[in-house]
């Protein structure tokens, strides 16, 4: 199993998925984490209608975001936008929202313990 955690220091949980600029990517075998790796992630695509929607990102761009994590199956984000949530999940991703060091909140998702919170989905 791979899990992804979206991050900009490295250490915590971003709170915000399109404004994090990279992954950490566990490799977990048996409950044990195997492997980490560090990947970009691509910056949000601007859509040109974007100022004119409100400021509504309407889906554009998501699709590349998560291409560095297609073969993770968990995704842990502090907080993402709806589009962006809605994108994951698509993409087969068990979207895990929760704060926090990253490696503490892995280490509760192998034990069963993390759960996700649904008022983390930024509604724009």
């Amino acid at each position: 199993m791979k899990i992804a955690a979206i991050t900009q220091d490295g250490k915590t949980i971003s709170s915000h998925f399109g404004m994090a600029d990279k992954y950490l990517i566990f490799e977990v075998q048996d409950g044990q984490i195997v492997s980490q790796t560090e990947q970009d992630k691509p910056h949000h695509a601007v859509h040109p209608d974007h100022e004119a929607q409100g400021s509504r990102h309407e889906g554009h761009g998501h699709d590349d975001m998560l291409a560095p994590i297609r073969d993770c199956q968990v995704l842990l984000a502090g907080g993402m936008g709806g589009p962006a949530y809605q994108k994951a999940l698509d993409a087969g991703l068990e979207v895990v929202l929760s704060g926090g060091q990253i490696k503490s909140a892995l280490e509760a998702y192998l034990r069963g313990e993390l759960h996700s919170d649904p008022l983390r989905v930024h509604q724009h």
